[in-house]
């Protein structure tokens, strides 16, 4: 695998795995009792982005390394 096909076989794992935790731990706001006059009640009180884009890079580097690793294997 070249070094520009591992780049962009990362950044599809990462987004995927991104789009899979979004939702882990999400209340609305409406769950909460906190809803903001003027925003969608189902909005989330709280998104903790930092929180998820951290978990999504270390859970991405271990899928990645595995499907990195399983492609050296097969060669084409």
């Amino acid at each position: 695998m070249t070094i520009t096909g591992g780049v962009a076989l990362y950044f599809i794992i990462w987004w995927l795995t991104l789009f899979a935790i979004l939702p882990i731990g999400v209340r609305s706001q409406e769950e909460a009792g906190e809803v903001v006059p003027g925003s969608e009640i189902g909005a989330p009180a709280k998104a903790q982005m930092g929180f998820k884009v951290l978990l999504t890079t270390l859970v991405s580097i271990p899928v990645f390394l595995a499907v990195w690793y399983g492609s050296n294997l097969i060669q084409w």
